[in-house]
């Protein structure tokens, strides 16, 4: 019997100091200070789907499973050519170097009044980001996902920011997730008025911005602006899902104050959710080199021509 009561005494033992060691492994241990977190799960709050054969949540974001570590306190990379994988960043992310990489992290910023993104490389350059997931710990007015230039991003999650993706010159995205913006009813950003919501915007004076096969679902955000909204040269939208806006696409030459250059909308597929039942609008002194191949996405017709007006 003695025996008995030792085993059943250890065994309780045990088990107390594995919960305990569990419960360790998931806290953040304070400022700056990195601990393990459990397994990633796949986007247990996101349940919608997109179209067949387009990004969606089950194929973009940190893949499920993977083992993930806290990183508290906002971080500059600032060494040429570093690795980062496998964090979850719980502050904001500033790249100045070249040819960061970062894969499968996750970016949740913080509490701020500041307009900022979650992740600027706007000054760095060739900065690589795959298999990674943008939604903020504290939504605002004043939050967006990336201020991007000379970035290239892959099967990647957005959602949660005013906007998705700020894209300067030479940003790639490609087989990303752009849903659920969060809307605000007064935007300092915007003297006072709702928010502005583009899944990508590209800057006028920017140039070689590419969008390709990605879903950027604005449908699923209240009064958005535009799926991609452009004022830079030599865009191109390439085989994406593109769906909500006042028009889903919207290029606009006034910025500048002159022809836009080397505008390309191709091969992409549109849903109906755009306010004005319009896909693609061109401002009076913009034209598409080239625009062939865009339909709707429920029947496979052609969408109509661009609406045309400033």
């Amino acid at each position: 019997m003695a025996k008995t009561w030792w085993y059943v005494i250890a065994a309780i033992a045990a088990l107390t100091l594995a919960v305990t060691i569990a419960q360790e492994l998931g806290e953040p241990a304070g400022q700056a200070a990195q601990a393990q977190q459990p397994q990633h799960p796949q986007h247990p709050q996101i349940t919608r789907r997109g179209p067949a054969g387009f990004p969606d949540a089950e194929s973009t974001g940190v893949p499920p499973g993977t083992r993930l570590t806290v990183v508290t306190g906002d971080q500059t990379f600032a060494k040429d050519g570093e690795v980062v994988e496998g964090k979850v960043f719980h502050g904001f992310v500033v790249v100045t170097a070249r040819g960061v990489t970062f894969r499968k992290c996750v970016f949740r910023g913080g509490a701020t009044t500041d307009v900022r993104p979650l992740v600027d490389t706007e000054h760095a350059e060739d900065t690589v980001i795959e298999d990674s997931e943008f939604y903020p710990a504290s939504p605002s007015p004043s939050v967006d996902g990336i201020w991007a230039g000379s970035t290239k991003i892959y099967r990647s999650e957005f959602r949660g920011t005013v906007d998705g993706i700020k894209a300067h010159t030479g940003t790639l995205v490609q087989d990303s997730y752009i849903h659920h913006l969060s809307w605000f009813a007064s935007d300092p950003d915007q003297g006072g008025e709702p928010t502005h919501n583009d899944g990508v915007q590209a800057f006028a004076e920017q140039t070689g911005v590419t969008l390709r096969h990605n879903t950027i679902d604005l449908s699923t955000t209240k009064d958005p602006n535009a799926a991609v909204q452009s004022s830079a040269d030599d865009l191109r939208v390439e085989d994406n899902y593109l769906d909500g806006g006042a028009c889903v696409v919207n290029i606009d030459h006034t910025p500048l104050g002159r022809p836009l250059r080397g505008q390309r909308v191709t091969g992409n597929r549109f849903g109906r959710n755009s306010a004005h039942e319009c896909p693609i609008l061109l401002s009076t002194k913009s034209e598409l080199a080239a625009g062939k191949g865009n339909v709707w996405h429920d029947t496979g017709g052609a969408i109509p021509s661009p609406e045309q007006h400033d």
